[in-house]
């Protein structure tokens, strides 16, 4: 792997004291075992760093915050949400997703065999103690990655699935590309410490709640990340979840861990109450309990806010119709490609919200079913807050001659 230039340290800001350029950085939080056992590690600051934004309803000190709710991407709270901050362990989620996505198309199954390389039995950190040559299936690799963020079995299923873990870091930084990241870079498929030379993995509150968005529509994804405690290597060894909020906050069901000490406790959590599901993004948390309470409080608040209307069901047709020029029908009612929501604020009236579309007046037969014909866009408080696809609901065959010149006419 190239080197990595080294992060400025121009300036270093946490819980309120700010050192210049050149100073000692006080240890604010207990080396972690990650880092312990990485002793040739070194910490860099966080990159961009600056002061907390004033007036935080959420007292609990923290580097940034994001809460959304994924089915409209709607964020309901933002505390310098864009402010790049070390992943730690958080990278691991972007292997999650190439994984759960390899599986969903069907490029990989979970009953797939992983044979553990020399490199990947030398991980430091968490881990599942792999030794070299030892092979176990991809369902019980991932669920020692999510469940107890063991980076051996990361760096296994990144080769795996890449051919090697620098491929797999590419891959990585390709998919945040196409998900729209601004603030996300990989420089490891782990997320341990950087050693001398090396850049941190970095990324914001925002982009990993676009992430985690993604990630909660793979139903594999939340069946590892729900799970308490598990067994590994035949039952010899406990896999409990570092994520504590699944044993204390109701609903949780997800997500993601990661701590070392210039990275602060990091936390992706996510839960679903009465139909709602909220994605909590908390960085840089000096405390471990701080950082689960904080995530835990944004959840509630956003279950306490805000309440999910149905708009219309996938396949139900909408008021509108659109004419078919040379068809062998004149014009059809399309339909909704998805289920469509809104997301209002409770005590909101059900119609805080409208629907416009964006449909031509006219198009070509023949007609596919299921063709995209335009789009619908939910506009709540004058914003549009979810677009959804506007299909043909059936197929349309081109129409006689005498049909096609009527449609001309």
């Amino acid at each position: 792997m190239k080197s990595r230039p080294v992060i400025s340290r121009r300036i270093f800001v946490r819980a309120g004291i700010t050192l210049a350029a050149g100073a000692a950085i006080p240890l604010l939080i207990a080396r972690s075992a990650e880092a312990r056992r990485r002793p040739t590690a070194h910490n860099p600051a966080p990159p961009d760093s600056q002061q907390p934004h004033e007036g935080n309803p959420l007292t609990a000190p923290y580097a940034a915050a994001c809460a959304m709710e994924p089915t409209t991407g709607t964020v309901i709270f933002d505390h310098d949400m864009n402010r790049r901050w070390p992943t730690a362990s958080l990278a691991k989620m972007m292997v999650m997703l190439i994984v759960a996505k390899k599986i969903a198309d069907g490029s990989l199954k979970l009953s797939d065999k992983v044979t553990t390389s020399a490199a990947a039995a030398r991980m430091g950190g968490s881990q599942v103690y792999l030794k070299e040559g030892e092979t176990f299936t991809l369902e019980e690799m991932m669920q020692a990655i999510v469940v107890h963020s063991a980076n051996d079995a990361t760096f296994a299923v990144a080769e795996y699935v890449a051919g090697s873990a620098e491929a797999c870091v590419q891959m990585m930084n390709q998919e945040a590309a196409a998900l729209g990241l601004k603030n996300t870079h990989y420089y490891s498929v782990h997320g341990l410490p950087p050693a001398a030379g090396e850049q941190a993995d970095v990324s914001s509150a925002y982009d990993l709640a676009v992430i985690a968005r993604a990630l909660v529509t793979y139903p594999d994804i939340l069946r590892w990340s729900a799970i308490d405690t598990t067994r590994f290597r035949n039952g010899a060894f406990e896999l409990r979840n570092t994520n504590h909020l699944v044993r204390t906050y109701p609903g949780c069901d997800g997500l993601k861990t990661g701590f070392y000490d210039q990275a602060g406790f990091n936390v992706v959590a996510t839960a679903k109450r009465n139909g709602v599901r909220i994605i909590a993004v908390v960085l840089g948390s000096p405390r471990k309990q701080e950082n689960f309470n904080t995530a835990a409080t944004m959840m509630s608040q956003g279950f306490l806010n805000y309440e999910m209307h149905e708009v219309a069901k996938k396949g139900t047709p909408i008021d509108r119709t659109v004419a078919i020029r040379g068809g062998a029908v004149g014009t059809i009612k399309p339909v909704w490609g998805a289920d469509a929501s809104a997301l209002i604020k409770r005590g909101e009236a059900k119609n805080s919200f409208s629907i416009t579309y964006n449909l031509p007046a006219a198009i070509p037969a023949p007609v596919k079913a299921g063709q995209a014909i335009g789009v619908a866009r939910i506009i709540v408080q004058g914003k549009p807050q979810q677009s959804i696809p506007i299909l043909a609901p059936t197929e349309v065959a081109q129409g006689s001659l005498l049909q096609r010149l009527m449609g001309y006419l």
